[in-house]
Protein backbone atom coordinates (compact mmCIF):
# COMPACT_ATOMS: atom_id res chain seq x y z
CA UNK A 1 0.00 0.00 0.00
CA UNK A 2 1.31 3.44 -0.93
CA UNK A 3 1.80 6.05 1.79
CA UNK A 4 -0.65 8.55 0.34
CA UNK A 5 -3.43 6.39 -1.08
CA UNK A 6 -6.66 8.38 -1.44
CA UNK A 7 -5.00 11.62 -0.27
CA UNK A 8 -5.69 14.96 -1.96
CA UNK A 9 -2.65 17.24 -2.20
CA UNK A 10 -2.23 20.83 -3.34
CA UNK A 11 1.18 22.00 -4.58
CA UNK A 12 1.41 25.69 -5.35
CA UNK A 13 4.03 26.62 -7.92
CA UNK A 14 3.97 23.05 -9.18
CA UNK A 15 5.05 23.57 -12.78
CA UNK A 16 8.83 23.26 -12.41
CA UNK A 17 11.71 22.66 -10.02
CA UNK A 18 10.89 21.67 -6.47
CA UNK A 19 7.14 21.99 -6.96
CA UNK A 20 7.02 19.69 -9.97
CA UNK A 21 9.37 17.15 -8.38
CA UNK A 22 7.22 17.11 -5.24
CA UNK A 23 4.00 16.70 -7.23
CA UNK A 24 5.57 13.69 -8.97
CA UNK A 25 6.68 12.20 -5.65
CA UNK A 26 3.25 12.60 -4.06
CA UNK A 27 1.59 11.00 -7.07
CA UNK A 28 4.08 8.12 -6.90
CA UNK A 29 2.85 7.51 -3.35
CA UNK A 30 -0.80 7.40 -4.40
CA UNK A 31 -2.02 10.98 -3.99
CA UNK A 32 -4.25 12.94 -6.32
CA UNK A 33 -2.41 16.24 -6.82
CA UNK A 34 -3.59 19.72 -7.75
CA UNK A 35 -0.87 22.05 -9.02
CA UNK A 36 -0.94 25.78 -9.66
CA UNK A 37 1.05 27.99 -11.99
CA UNK A 38 0.74 31.45 -13.48
CA UNK A 39 1.51 30.45 -17.07
CA UNK A 40 -0.92 28.16 -18.89
CA UNK A 41 1.74 26.82 -21.27
CA UNK A 42 4.07 25.69 -18.49
CA UNK A 43 1.09 24.39 -16.53
CA UNK A 44 0.02 22.24 -19.48
CA UNK A 45 3.58 20.95 -19.92
CA UNK A 46 3.75 19.94 -16.25
CA UNK A 47 0.40 18.18 -16.44
CA UNK A 48 1.58 16.17 -19.44
CA UNK A 49 4.46 14.90 -17.26
CA UNK A 50 2.32 14.20 -14.22
CA UNK A 51 -0.45 12.26 -15.92
CA UNK A 52 -4.05 11.58 -15.06
CA UNK A 53 -3.69 11.88 -11.28
CA UNK A 54 -2.92 15.60 -11.60
CA UNK A 55 -5.19 18.59 -12.00
CA UNK A 56 -3.88 22.03 -12.95
CA UNK A 57 -5.42 25.35 -11.95
CA UNK A 58 -3.91 28.48 -13.50
CA UNK A 59 -3.50 31.38 -11.12
CA UNK A 60 -1.29 33.64 -9.02
CA UNK A 61 -1.16 32.82 -5.30
CA UNK A 62 -0.81 36.55 -4.56
CA UNK A 63 -4.11 37.34 -6.31
CA UNK A 64 -7.23 37.08 -4.15
CA UNK A 65 -9.57 36.26 -7.06
CA UNK A 66 -7.25 33.51 -8.29
CA UNK A 67 -7.07 31.99 -4.82
CA UNK A 68 -10.84 32.04 -4.51
CA UNK A 69 -11.18 30.21 -7.82
CA UNK A 70 -8.51 27.70 -6.84
CA UNK A 71 -10.26 26.61 -3.66
CA UNK A 72 -13.68 26.66 -5.27
CA UNK A 73 -12.34 24.27 -7.92
CA UNK A 74 -10.76 21.96 -5.33
CA UNK A 75 -13.90 22.06 -3.19
CA UNK A 76 -16.15 21.14 -6.09
CA UNK A 77 -13.85 18.43 -7.45
CA UNK A 78 -12.55 16.78 -4.29
CA UNK A 79 -14.23 18.35 -1.27
CA UNK A 80 -11.07 18.36 0.84
CA UNK A 81 -7.31 18.90 1.06
CA UNK A 82 -5.17 16.42 3.01
CA UNK A 83 -1.74 17.83 2.11
CA UNK A 84 -0.79 21.41 1.28
CA UNK A 85 2.71 22.18 0.00
CA UNK A 86 2.94 25.98 -0.07
CA UNK A 87 5.83 26.22 -2.48
CA UNK A 88 5.16 29.09 -4.90
CA UNK A 89 7.65 31.92 -4.62
CA UNK A 90 9.97 34.24 -6.50
CA UNK A 91 13.66 35.04 -6.13
CA UNK A 92 15.37 38.31 -6.98
CA UNK A 93 18.59 39.91 -5.87
CA UNK A 94 19.55 43.54 -5.40
CA UNK A 95 22.09 45.34 -3.24
CA UNK A 96 20.43 46.74 -0.12
CA UNK A 97 21.14 50.33 -1.21
CA UNK A 98 19.41 49.76 -4.56
CA UNK A 99 16.31 47.81 -3.44
CA UNK A 100 13.13 49.70 -4.32
CA UNK A 101 9.74 49.62 -2.64
CA UNK A 102 7.97 48.06 -5.61
CA UNK A 103 10.30 45.06 -5.62
CA UNK A 104 10.00 44.66 -1.86
CA UNK A 105 6.21 44.73 -1.93
CA UNK A 106 6.05 42.30 -4.85
CA UNK A 107 8.30 39.75 -3.19
CA UNK A 108 6.56 39.94 0.17
CA UNK A 109 3.18 39.79 -1.59
CA UNK A 110 4.08 36.52 -3.29
CA UNK A 111 6.54 34.80 -0.95
CA UNK A 112 4.83 35.67 2.32
CA UNK A 113 1.33 36.97 1.55
CA UNK A 114 0.69 34.28 -1.04
CA UNK A 115 1.61 31.53 1.41
CA UNK A 116 -0.25 33.16 4.31
CA UNK A 117 -3.55 33.44 2.48
CA UNK A 118 -3.26 30.11 0.64
CA UNK A 119 -3.01 28.35 4.00
CA UNK A 120 -5.80 30.48 5.45
CA UNK A 121 -8.17 29.76 2.57
CA UNK A 122 -7.28 26.07 2.51
CA UNK A 123 -8.35 25.59 6.13
CA UNK A 124 -12.09 25.06 5.46
CA UNK A 125 -11.10 22.09 3.28
CA UNK A 126 -8.68 20.60 5.82
CA UNK A 127 -9.43 18.42 8.83
CA UNK A 128 -7.68 16.48 11.59
CA UNK A 129 -4.79 14.52 10.16
CA UNK A 130 -4.05 17.05 7.42
CA UNK A 131 -0.55 18.42 6.91
CA UNK A 132 0.86 21.75 5.75
CA UNK A 133 4.44 22.03 4.50
CA UNK A 134 5.85 25.48 3.72
CA UNK A 135 8.90 25.98 1.53
CA UNK A 136 11.33 28.29 3.34
CA UNK A 137 15.07 28.58 2.56
CA UNK A 138 18.46 28.58 4.20
CA UNK A 139 18.53 32.24 3.15
CA UNK A 140 16.25 32.92 6.10
CA UNK A 141 18.94 31.71 8.51
CA UNK A 142 22.18 33.04 7.05
CA UNK A 143 23.38 36.39 5.79
CA UNK A 144 23.28 36.40 1.98
CA UNK A 145 24.59 39.58 0.38
CA UNK A 146 22.21 41.00 -2.21
CA UNK A 147 19.22 39.02 -0.97
CA UNK A 148 17.92 41.20 1.88
CA UNK A 149 14.26 41.09 0.84
CA UNK A 150 14.17 37.47 -0.30
CA UNK A 151 15.86 36.37 2.92
CA UNK A 152 13.43 38.42 5.00
CA UNK A 153 10.42 36.78 3.31
CA UNK A 154 11.80 33.34 4.11
CA UNK A 155 12.57 34.27 7.73
CA UNK A 156 8.99 35.53 8.01
CA UNK A 157 7.72 32.18 6.76
CA UNK A 158 9.79 30.35 9.38
CA UNK A 159 8.09 32.43 12.06
CA UNK A 160 4.71 31.75 10.47
CA UNK A 161 5.30 27.99 10.65
CA UNK A 162 5.73 28.20 14.42
CA UNK A 163 2.61 30.33 14.86
CA UNK A 164 0.47 28.14 12.63
CA UNK A 165 1.69 25.00 14.39
CA UNK A 166 0.48 26.53 17.65
CA UNK A 167 -2.87 27.66 16.23
CA UNK A 168 -3.72 24.64 14.10
CA UNK A 169 -2.54 21.84 16.38
CA UNK A 170 -5.88 21.85 18.28
CA UNK A 171 -7.52 21.11 14.92
CA UNK A 172 -5.21 18.14 14.38
CA UNK A 173 -3.37 19.87 11.53
CA UNK A 174 0.44 19.71 11.53
CA UNK A 175 2.50 22.57 10.06
CA UNK A 176 6.18 22.23 9.16
CA UNK A 177 8.74 23.71 6.79
CA UNK A 178 11.27 22.31 4.38
CA UNK A 179 14.30 24.56 3.99
CA UNK A 180 16.30 23.97 0.80
CA UNK A 181 19.88 24.98 0.31
CA UNK A 182 21.15 25.64 -3.24
CA UNK A 183 19.06 23.46 -5.55
CA UNK A 184 19.25 22.90 -9.31
CA UNK A 185 16.02 24.65 -10.34
CA UNK A 186 14.95 27.22 -12.97
CA UNK A 187 14.52 29.90 -10.28
CA UNK A 188 18.07 31.21 -10.67
CA UNK A 189 17.56 31.72 -14.40
CA UNK A 190 14.58 33.96 -13.68
CA UNK A 191 16.62 36.54 -11.77
CA UNK A 192 17.58 38.52 -14.86
CA UNK A 193 21.26 38.20 -13.95
CA UNK A 194 23.83 37.75 -16.71
CA UNK A 195 25.26 34.26 -17.20
CA UNK A 196 28.67 35.22 -15.91
CA UNK A 197 27.21 36.59 -12.70
CA UNK A 198 25.00 33.51 -12.29
CA UNK A 199 27.95 31.19 -12.80
CA UNK A 200 30.00 33.10 -10.23
CA UNK A 201 27.16 32.96 -7.73
CA UNK A 202 26.70 29.22 -8.31
CA UNK A 203 30.41 28.59 -7.79
CA UNK A 204 30.39 30.59 -4.56
CA UNK A 205 27.35 28.71 -3.26
CA UNK A 206 28.79 25.28 -4.06
CA UNK A 207 31.94 26.31 -2.20
CA UNK A 208 29.85 26.67 0.96
CA UNK A 209 28.27 23.20 0.71
CA UNK A 210 30.28 20.43 2.41
CA UNK A 211 28.91 17.84 -0.03
CA UNK A 212 30.33 19.98 -2.86
CA UNK A 213 27.30 20.17 -5.14
CA UNK A 214 23.88 21.65 -5.66
CA UNK A 215 20.96 19.60 -4.41
CA UNK A 216 18.35 18.08 -6.70
CA UNK A 217 14.64 18.96 -6.62
CA UNK A 218 13.88 15.30 -5.93
CA UNK A 219 15.84 15.51 -2.67
CA UNK A 220 13.56 18.29 -1.45
CA UNK A 221 10.55 16.31 -2.66
CA UNK A 222 11.60 13.35 -0.51
CA UNK A 223 11.88 15.55 2.58
CA UNK A 224 8.51 17.13 1.85
CA UNK A 225 6.91 13.70 1.45
CA UNK A 226 8.21 12.71 4.87
CA UNK A 227 6.82 15.84 6.56
CA UNK A 228 3.48 15.46 4.81
CA UNK A 229 3.03 11.78 5.58
CA UNK A 230 2.02 9.83 8.66
CA UNK A 231 5.71 8.91 9.03
CA UNK A 232 6.06 12.38 10.59
CA UNK A 233 2.93 12.17 12.74
CA UNK A 234 4.74 13.59 15.80
CA UNK A 235 6.71 16.24 13.88
CA UNK A 236 5.19 19.69 14.19
CA UNK A 237 6.49 23.24 13.87
CA UNK A 238 9.94 22.23 12.64
CA UNK A 239 12.07 23.44 9.75
CA UNK A 240 13.76 20.48 8.07
CA UNK A 241 16.93 21.79 6.42
CA UNK A 242 18.09 20.02 3.27
CA UNK A 243 21.29 21.81 2.26
CA UNK A 244 24.16 19.34 2.11
CA UNK A 245 25.45 20.68 5.41
CA UNK A 246 25.74 24.30 4.26
CA UNK A 247 24.32 25.80 7.45
CA UNK A 248 25.59 23.15 9.85
CA UNK A 249 29.27 22.53 9.15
Amino acid sequence: MQQLDNKIALVTGGTSGIGLATAKRLIDEGAQVVITGRNQETLDAALSELGERALGVRGDVADAADRKQLFATIGERFGRIDILFANAGVFAMAPFAEQDQEGLERMFGINFGGVYFVVQQALPLMSAGSSVVINTSVAGNVGMAGASVYSATKAALRSLVRTLAAELSPLGIRVNAVSPGPIETPIFGKTGMEKGALDAMAEALVGKVPLGRFGRPEEIANATLFLASSEASFVNGVELTVDGGMTQV
